[in-house]
């Protein structure tokens, strides 16, 4: 029987052979993040765009701009409006039609990070108090899934929403009335950046950053979102629970790759700007 087939028939035991011998099938050690790339402004339609990839897994960002009301509870905030797709080419696990149960919880998930890291303030969203705010439509489109897709479509919004540049808006309370001067840009200010790392459980084995075949394999997964230097948002699903040990150990290898992607964001936005 050749390896391919063996992978077939028996998943389960073709990893753990491997993980026996602390090393995953593409050649990593249990700890091992994949290389990280990301594009700014791919869409030049777009008020803001990024394109992140992680290993093989790929998302893209596009931001839309709209002016609306404001919620009548909450009169000087904008919204921030995250909305997560599969595109059917990202893999064969998903088809055209309705998104899945999957894509509704990564954009809610993708929300509350956002929220609770404080990356934008939605104030500055506001043009004029009750009357009208601006709405950040941010569409995110996964074109290819090879695992960890929310942490490549956190990192895709956090480097989109560093592009958005609004126009200054000329306000009328009296009558209503707006008027927009997009030769007056001013970019939207970002005050943290967010980044999620996932680890999954297999075999009783700890992974760091898996695969799509690592997640399916994976008994429990653990996801924590750091900004700052201080976890702002996790997420675990699956029965077995972590203990305080893994859970401290998997803390410090997500503030470890926060500080990386902050780096190479600030870089970037350095040589654009």
């Amino acid at each position: 029987m050749d390896l391919k087939t063996f992978k077939l028939l028996h998943p389960v035991k073709y990893y753990k052979d491997y993980l026996e011998n602390n090393i995953r099938p593409d050649g990593r050690e249990l700890e091992d993040i994949r290389p990280l790339a990301i594009s700014f402004g791919v869409i030049k339609s777009a008020d803001g765009s990024a394109i992140v990839k992680i290993g093989n897994t790929t998302v893209v960002c596009g931001i839309k701009a709209e002016l609306a009301a404001p919620k009548a509870l909450e009169p000087l905030k904008g919204f921030l409006v995250p909305n997560v797709d599969f595109s059917p080419v990202c893999s064969p696990s998903y088809r055209p039609g309705p998104p899945p149960d999957e894509a509704q919880v990564y954009s809610r998930s993708l929300a509350d990070a956002i929220s609770n890291a404080h990356c934008i303030d939605l104030q500055d969203l506001c043009i004029s108090p009750g009357k009208l705010v601006w709405v950040l439509f941010c569409d995110l489109v996964c074109l290819d899934h090879d695992g960890c897709v929310f942490d490549a479509a956190i990192v895709a919004l956090v480097a989109a929403l560093h592009t958005v540049k609004l126009p200054a808006i000329q306000y009328n309370d009296d009558t209503g009335e707006t008027g927009t001067d997009t030769s007056r840009l001013s970019p939207l200010p970002v005050h943290g950046v967010p980044v999620t790392t996932s680890f999954v459980m297999v075999n009783d084995r700890l992974l760091t950053d898996p695969t799509a075949e690592e997640e399916k394999l994976a008994s429990t997964t653990f996801t924590v979102t750091v900004s700052d230097g201080k976890m702002s948002f996790f997420n675990q699903s699956g029965g077995d629970p972590f203990d305080s040990v893994t859970v401290k150990k998997c803390t410090e290898s997500a503030m470890k790759r926060e500080r990386s992607v902050k780096r190479i964001i600030q870089n970037i936005m350095h040589k654009i700007n």
